[in-house]
């Protein structure tokens, strides 16, 4: 097995050195824009050494995960010099594997590893990592040896062509990021009477445990409830009556994802036609509404 080595020091840099480490892979060798948390993540992983430079990490390992933020992928690949047979990985999960040019240009086999997960600090994501979807684009045999590793930290490989990276990344937006967007929007309703962001955080989180669970266990579109599953045009129009008098500013998001909501409830086969025409024509004039 070759070395490996990761430029940046990040925390998925961090936590995927330390977990490979821990599953048998040879880290080696680090380097990052800031000396002290390269020496850090060297420190934590046996065998590795904080090197003065990523092209002493390019020179040094047999395969490369540059783990830096996604704007500076494209210049470390393109300022380092590569060698044939390397292998030269970026964990960026919107980007495909053009910023890798001037690697694979050198020689160098590219790809990409993008471990599916909210990593909002290294102990968080390593406890993350087992179970984890992990996006990989690559040629054979690279490609090989990167769903290896994904499953040797108990993770799932999943393959990507050209050109599919974005959509999977959108995806992932929406799954993650926009889920916190939307307790904020919940959390400022509650606000509306008299309850604290902190204690309506913990109101509403067994509910968005609940709903996890349920999107696993009974999985789409049967997990849909509430009232565009029931078809419960009273309840929708209250709502939307409520928020354009109290909170207008959420009312476009309000509409825009009870249309979505409408969809699922169609497929859950719980509502009818006409039902569903009657709350989107209800959810439109909302948007159409000014705020």
């Amino acid at each position: 097995m070759g070395t490996i080595g990761f430029v940046g020091a990040g925390t998925v840099g961090t936590a995927l050195a330390i977990t490979l480490s821990g599953k048998g892979y040879p880290v080696s060798a680090v380097a990052s824009r800031s000396k002290s948390s390269a020496d850090a993540l060297a420190a934590r992983v046996p065998g590795c050494r904080a090197l003065e430079s990523a092209q002493a990490v390019a020179d040094n390992a047999d395969l490369v995960f540059i783990t830096t933020p996604d704007d500076a992928i494209a210049n470390v690949a393109a300022t380092l010099i590569w060698h044939a047979g390397q292998g030269v990985v970026h964990c960026s999960g919107a980007a495909s594997l053009d910023i890798l040019g001037p690697a694979a240009r050198d020689g160098a086999q590219t790809g990409a590893f993008h471990p599916l997960q909210s990593f909002a600090n290294v102990s968080r994501a390593m406890e993350n990592i087992p179970g984890s979807t992990f996006a990989i684009e690559a040629e054979s045999p690279l490609r090989e040896t990167l769903a290896e590793m994904a499953r040797a930290m108990n993770g799932k490989p999943v393959l990507l062509k050209p050109g599919d990276k974005v959509l999977y990344h959108t995806a992932a937006v929406i799954v993650s990021n926009y889920t916190v967007a939307l307790m904020k929007m919940a959390t400022d309703l509650w606000q509306l009477f008299g309850v604290s962001t902190p204690e309506a955080t913990e109101a509403l989180l067994p509910l968005l445990r609940g709903t996890v669970n349920n999107i696993a266990s009974i999985g789409l579109p049967n997990c849909l409830t509430g009232p565009i599953a029931r078809g419960d045009i009273g309840t929708v129009e209250r709502h939307l009556a409520a928020l354009e008098q109290r909170a207008p500013q959420l009312l476009a998001g309000y509409r825009e994802l009870g249309q979505h909501a409408v969809d699922v409830a169609l497929q859950k086969g719980k509502v009818d036609q006409a039902q569903a025409e009657r709350m989107l024509e209800l959810l439109h004039a909302a948007m159409l509404q000014p705020a």
